[in-house]
C-alpha cells in the first residue's frame, strides 16, 4: 500500500478544479493536482469542508477505470 506524505496534508496551497463530469444540480466534486504523491477530492459545496486524499496510482487506476467503463453508473 501507497502511505501519503506528511507533507502533501498541507491544503492551504492547492489549486482546486472543479471536475469536468459535475451534476447538473451543483453536484460537484473537486480535485487539486500539483501536490507530490496525493491527490485531494472535496466537495464544491463545502470548500472549508473536509478533502479525501488518495494516493496518486490509486486515483490514476480509479480514473481510469471509469474511462474504459468498469466503473458503473450511479
Amino acid at each position: 500500500m501507497t502511505s501519503i506524505p506528511d507533507s502533501a496534508q498541507d491544503l492551504s496551497v492547492a489549486d482546486w478544479r472543479k471536475s469536468t463530469f459535475s451534476g447538473p444540480d451543483n453536484e460537484c466534486v473537486e480535485v487539486a493536482d500539483g501536490l507530490p504523491g496525493v491527490i485531494p477530492v472535496r466537495d464544491s459545496k463545502d470548500p472549508e469542508g473536509p478533502a479525501l486524499l488518495f494516493p496518486a496510482e490509486a486515483w490514476s487506476a480509479f480514473v481510469a477505470g471509469i474511462k474504459a467503463g468498469e466503473v458503473p453508473a450511479v
